[in-house]
């Protein structure tokens, strides 16, 4: 059995491992799903400027995921964005994990680490969004108690509209 990933905040010094990791995730989570010359343009320096940012403004909750000391997946938090949300509703807006990381654990640690940061800061429920064509991600939340409330909206990546389905659980 592999031994479990070390879960711990996020800091600003985080913010090139951690856009490395969404690049590298984004590129093999949403093969098939996302237009392969998508996949391929994303920049890691790009990323990396937005996460310095989020980081840095420490509004949201950032995890990362380590093994051996390299961030190996990471998840984020905060108040919902949603229209119909309430001051207790907090949500999940990322969580990705390396490929290799897929099936160990750490994905299951870093919602539970998020959560627990979202609950901390007084959210009583969380919600996410998720691809409704993203089988897998949709199957994992599900084996984390998470469920579809009925919400459905689009993702605009490239001109498309994407579907996108709400999950929602109690924190």
């Amino acid at each position: 059995m592999v031994a479990a990933a070390a879960i711990r905040p996020a800091a600003v010094a985080d913010a090139r491992p951690i856009a490395e990791v969404r690049v590298a995730s984004w590129r093999w989570a949403y093969q098939g799903l996302l237009p392969d010359d998508l996949l391929a343009g994303l920049s890691v320096d790009e990323s990396e400027a937005g996460w310095r940012s989020v980081l840095a403004d420490q509004t949201m909750a950032v995890v990362v995921a380590e093994r051996d000391g390299a961030p190996v997946g990471f998840a984020s938090g905060g108040a919902s964005r949603d229209d119909d949300a309430t001051r207790a509703t907090g949500e999940v807006l990322t969580i990705y994990v390396t490929r290799d990381e897929a099936g160990a654990g750490t994905g299951r640690a870093l919602l539970a680490a998020v959560s627990m940061e979202l609950r901390a800061r007084g959210f009583g429920s969380a919600t996410l969004w998720v691809l409704e064509a993203n089988v897998r991600a949709r199957a994992f939340y599900e084996r984390q108690g998470w469920a579809w409330d009925g919400a459905r909206g689009t993702h605009q990546v490239e001109c498309a509209h994407h579907p996108i389905v709400r999950y929602a659980a109690a924190l």
